[in-house]
């Protein structure tokens, strides 16, 4: 009797696994985008995308070359669409991922990555999403954390060489100029280190994108809660996207492959499959930031 409701709670699984596959439509390979590829890419029939550890629900990294999350099942759509195969990488830290498109060792990093105009000078972005700034904290928010405004004298969690880093660095400078004590910022190279340390009790709270954010929350059980929502928090209109050399011909590929996966609504049922639905925007676009950080 076990091994047959065993069997039956597998097929159950498997039924809703493939319901859920279904909801991303299979591309039809576009010869037209196929054909702009650089040389050593239609050659190789491969693209190499990195990152910088897991960003749920965008990248959620289960192995050396194993990646699930909206933008895993993105780079699948857009690899179906150009005839290629997009492998994935892991690399410690922004800076290792950035420079690792530089060198030409990966192409691209689907990311999403934050756009600001500092970071265009040497990449270009090919945004496809709107991001928010904001802070997850132990329930009940003891530390009375509602806006950048309160972070004097805590410790506040960060990404290390993230945009909302050098914010919040700001902010302790502002903090020093009031008479009032620094915050302590605490620099992590990935999410779930962060947020480990707020988990923990060993930092005040974790600033950093809603989206990934939100994820966290709900995988706490109860531990922690969302704090500072509605406001700036240092920031204006915060768009991400896929990094690309600057200049470079696959960023043109890559846009138009994206426009593709908007009009025929490939974008919008990835979104919604991982509740992305609150970060979407009209059409992918290249080096949409305008003055991002304040």
């Amino acid at each position: 009797m076990r091994k047959k409701i065993y069997a039956l709670v597998l097929g159950m699984i498997a039924v809703c696994c493939a319901h859920a596959a279904d909801m991303i439509p299979v591309q039809k390979m576009q010869p037209a985008l196929h054909d702009r590829l650089p040389d050593e890419v239609k050659k190789a029939g491969k693209l190499f995308s990195v990152n910088n550890g897991s960003f749920p629900p965008y990248e959620i990294v289960r192995g050396p070359n194993a990646l699930e999350g909206a933008s895993a099942d993105l780079g699948t759509a857009l690899g179906q669409l150009l005839g290629v195969k997009i492998e994935h990488a892991t690399v410690s830290g922004l800076s290792g991922l950035l420079s690792g498109i530089k060198s030409g060792r990966y192409q691209l990093a689907i990311g999403p990555i934050g756009d600001y105009p500092g970071r265009q000078k040497e990449n270009d972005f090919i945004d496809f999403v709107q991001e928010f700034v904001v802070f997850a904290v132990q329930k009940g928010n003891p530390q009375k954390i509602n806006g950048l405004g309160d972070t004097c004298g805590k410790r506040i969690a960060v990404m290390a060489g993230g945009s909302a880093e050098q914010v919040i660095r700001k902010q302790s400078q502002a903090c020093t100029d009031a008479g009032k004590p620094a915050v302590t910022v605490q620099s992590f190279t990935d999410q779930p280190s962060s947020i480990l340390a707020v988990r923990s009790k060993r930092s005040d709270a974790f600033f950093s994108s809603q989206a990934p954010l939100v994820y966290f929350v709900e995988q706490s059980h109860g531990q922690l809660e969302l704090a500072g929502i509605g406001k700036k928090n240092g920031f204006g209109d915060i768009f991400q996207g896929t990094v690309v050399p600057k200049g470079s011909k696959l960023g043109n590929v890559v846009l138009d492959g994206y426009r593709e996966l908007f009009h025929n609504g490939t974008y919008a049922a990835i979104m919604k499959k991982w509740k992305l639905g609150g970060n979407m925007i009209a059409e992918p676009g290249r080096n949409l930031a305008k003055g991002t950080v304040r």
